[in-house]
């Protein structure tokens, strides 16, 4: 029997398939969304003394930066360009220290509220932008991510991930401002904070591994098929 080792080697990214242009759709959608929605959250969340409203403007910018990579990348590549692993690991290495810098803010601020005990003011408009964030981000991550899947992209995959992070953050930023607004409690928003400082360790971890190109999915382990195998 031989012994030859016959492991496959990591498929590179393929720029020529549909899911391509798509991408790179995506990514100028969020670039441009997520540009005008940090400037409001900031803006919101300066005047109304929110700091969970500051952050999620400041995760916006987060996310924009990610996009801007992706898109650099992505355009280099369909223009001719021959994909380059190396420049997709420091890619992916950069996407992941944007979860840690995201992780570091919102636990720092949601300890300093905490013990501090400050009170935002209630903003309509932060509710209102981060209440519509809950409907658009969800779709945009699912969208990169089955484009980044059908092309192979492990980064496009990991730039939907920073996505479905941003649409957890809506989800906290908009139940503590809602809930402010309702009931007065202010503790909300901090411990919300720091579930997802939580979840962008975990994401931010394994973008530095180069590992973050699949969701747990139940079907998949059923199957016996790792994310991998159509990832890396």
């Amino acid at each position: 029997m031989s012994t030859e080792n016959t492991t496959t080697p990591p498929a590179l990214p393929d720029v020529t398939a549909a899911a391509a242009p798509r991408a790179v759709r995506y990514a100028k959608f969020t670039i441009g969304y997520n540009v005008v929605e940090g400037v409001i959250a900031v803006s919101a969340g300066l005047v109304a003394s929110a700091v969970s409203l500051v952050g999620f403007g400041i995760d916006s910018g987060i996310e924009v930066a990610a996009a801007a990579v992706v898109l650099i990348r992505l355009l280099a590549e369909i223009k001719g360009g021959e994909p380059d692993e190396a420049k997709e690991r420091r890619a992916l290495k950069f996407i992941a220290l944007t979860f840690f810098a995201l992780a570091a803010y919102v636990t720092v601020e949601g300890i300093r509220d905490l013990v501090a005990g400050e009170e935002p003011n209630t903003s309509i408009v932060g509710i209102v932008l981060t209440g519509l964030s809950i409907i658009i981000m969800p779709w945009l991550a699912r969208a990169k991510r089955k484009a980044g899947l059908e092309m192979n992209s492990r980064l496009v995959v990991a730039d939907a991930a920073e996505t479905k992070l941003c649409a957890w953050l809506s989800v906290s930023t908009f139940a503590g401002l809602l809930a402010f607004a309702l009931f007065g409690w202010t503790w909300l928003d901090p411990v919300a904070g720091f579930v997802i400082a939580a979840f962008a360790v975990m994401e931010g971890k394994e973008a530095w591994e180069g590992e973050l190109v699949c969701e747990d999915d139940k079907a998949e382990a059923a199957s016996g098929k790792s994310c991998s195998d159509d990832c890396h």
